[in-house]
Parts: C-alpha cells; structure tokens; sequence
C-alpha cells in the first residue's frame, strides 16, 4: 500500500535546471549516490516526505544526461535528455507509479492494454493504490527495447511498497538480469514491505529528515506561514508540511487541534481525510504520552497541550482504538460517526486531573 501522499506535483515532480536542484538538501544524498552506487538497482530508503521521489528522478537524470563529463556529476539540465526527461517524453526512461499517484506527480493515467481497455475507462473505482502487473509488464516490453539514445535505460519504482505480490514476483527476474543498459531506482518508506527478493537484489542508500533550517528555509520560501510550526507537527517531513499548508491547515489550525478535542469537537475533523485526521490524533496521544514519562512533545508545543489526565490507562486505550482505527481508514464505513466516537473517547482520555 501507498504509504505517503505528501508529494505536489510542482515540488515532487520537479528536475535539476542547471545547478538548482527542486530541494536543496537532495544535494548531498545525490552526490553519495552517484559516487557510491556500484549496483545497476539502487533502493532509496528513509522517511516519506523528505523528496525520495525528487532524488530518485535526479538519478534519473544524470544517469541519461548526455553533457555530463564525469560519473559524480548531476545532470546538467540543458541538454535534449533532460529537456525530454522533464517533458515526461524520454524514450529511454519509464516510471511505476500505482494510478493515485500518476496524475498528481505529472505523469498522466497508464495506457490500458488488452479487451480490458474501453472498460478501465468507463471504471468508476477510485485509481489504484498498488502497482500492478499491468504497469509491470509494459517495463518488461521496455526492457527488451535497446536505448534510443544509447545512454542508458532507466526505471523508477515509487514506492517500491506498492508493488502488489504478483507484480514484484514479475520485476524480479529483469532486476536480478537486467539487458544492455538497464537502471533501476527504487524508492521506499517501508522498505520492510519489500520481498526479500527485491531487496537482496538492490543497493541500498539511506535518506534522512533533512536539517531544520534547511528545511524552514525552503518552506518559507514555498509561502509557509508558521513553517515551524507545520514542520513539527509531520513530524520534520517539509514536502509533508508543505502539502497540509496547500490544503487549508494552518498552523493556527493545528495549534488549537488538542483544545478542540479536549472540549469533543469533532468537526474540527470533519474536513479531513479520515487517515490524516487519525493520524493526527494519534501523534496528539504520542506527545501526551511523552510528557506523562518525562519527555517533551514531538509534534505540538507544550504550551498547546492541556493537562495530563488523571487516569493515563485512558491513553494508552485511546492509542489502541486509533491504531486499531487507522487499519481501515481508507475504507471507513462512516466517516463522521467514526470521528465523533475517537475525538469522544480522546475527550474522555484527556480530562484533566483534579
């Protein structure tokens, strides 16, 4: 399953022009990639949110770019590569996305194949979350195909994780013996979701949150009121912070969250996805927690936090119906009598002692 939906289309989908790159702490993770990936498969792992999409495209990138004099360079954002890489028009590259992601990050739907066609686009289902065997076998035909630029042939995987059971099963073999000038990078939040398979068969590179104040500085520059505020509150992840600031939360919002719920308003959830909704409820319960062992708040100021409650078991249930909760919550039955019972029981769990 798709495990982060933090990505813009602007920002996520963007490419290195000239000597700027879309977030400027890619800059490091993609000097180390380029110097000291030694595989044809590279698997970018670490936190959602952070640009594993970005860095995975700048990969891309360098590796078709067609000005480049040296394997650690970037790629130069001039020349007819990156112009058709940044066009979506690359002959020599193609991208796996699951369907609720294609369109979001530029790439437009997948072209159906088979008698199944003409019905795929009179569906009315909601766009899939998994890439599936279809997606897979189109790269298979890809691979087969010698560069038309004779550079080389890249495919990119994101996210890795939403790679269903039989669409891994059939990536493994072009992995293990990829022909000619094939690449692959792949990139995961869960990188534990991965068959074995597939991770035995990737060079493994680790991305980390990015440092604070490079990471307030670009919010800032996006147009972030508060940035720090919306920076804590997902947990350090910018393009995370970014996407609830382009959706109407403001920071103002997020402030007043644990009063709210204190006082067992729900609709101050109702307009909120039900998976974003839970999880901010469940890092509500995570800082009070903290506090109730000593420790200070990861997610809110302490000064937005009402007082422990006099039962802290109330808590730790409460974590449990929303653990419980957020296994479902693409697919509530109700959404609105779903929040109107955790914000009741989150109210209850934060009575104040006496």
């Amino acid at each position: 399953m798709v495990t982060d939906a933090s990505l813009s289309a602007d920002g996520a989908a963007a490419l290195a022009e000239g000597d700027r790159l879309p977030l400027p702490w890619l800059a490091e993770p993609l000097h180390q990639a380029l110097t000291q990936g030694r595989s044809h498969a590279l698997l970018l792992q670490g936190p959602a949110g952070v640009g594993q999409f970005d860095l995975a495209l700048l990969l891309a990138q360098a590796w078709l770019c067609e000005a480049r004099t040296s394997a650690d360079q970037p790629g130069c954002g001039r020349c007819a590569s990156c112009h058709l890489l940044r066009s979506r028009s690359h002959p020599d590259f193609q991208v796996l996305l699951p369907e609720a992601l294609r369109e979001a990050l530029g790439f437009g739907a997948m072209e159906a194949e088979g008698e199944g066609a003409s019905s795929a686009k009179a569906s009315k289902t909601k766009p899939s979350r998994e890439i599936k065997i279809e997606a897979v076998r189109q790269m298979l035909s890809f691979a087969q195909v010698s560069a038309a630029r004779g550079q080389a042939k890249v495919v990119l995987v994101y996210p890795a994780e939403a790679l269903n059971t039989v669409a891994a099963n059939a990536l493994l073999k072009t992995l293990e013996e990829p022909a000619g000038l094939l690449r692959f990078v792949l990139a995961s939040a869960a990188p534990q979701q991965l068959l074995p398979t597939i991770r035995s068969r990737c060079q493994p590179l680790q991305m980390a949150l990015p440092r604070r104040d490079a990471a307030l500085a670009w919010l800032t520059g996006q147009g972030v009121e508060q940035a720090g505020v919306l920076l804590d509150a997902t947990g350090g992840r910018p393009q995370e912070a970014l996407q609830w600031s382009e959706e109407g939360i403001a920071a103002k919002t997020w402030l007043e969250l644990p009063r709210r719920i204190a006082k067992g308003e729900a609709v101050a959830l109702t307009d909120w996805p039900v998976p974003r909704a839970i999880a901010a409820m469940q890092r509500l319960v995570h800082d009070l927690m903290r506090i109730a062992h000593g420790a200070g708040p990861a997610y809110f100021p302490r000064d937005a936090l009402p007082k422990l409650p006099a039962v802290r078991t109330a808590l730790d249930q409460w974590a449990k119906t929303l653990q419980q909760a957020a296994r479902h919550a693409d697919h509530p039955l109700n959404a609105g009598l779903l929040m109107e019972s955790l914000v009741a029981q989150g109210q209850q769990a934060m009575r104040p002692a006496r």
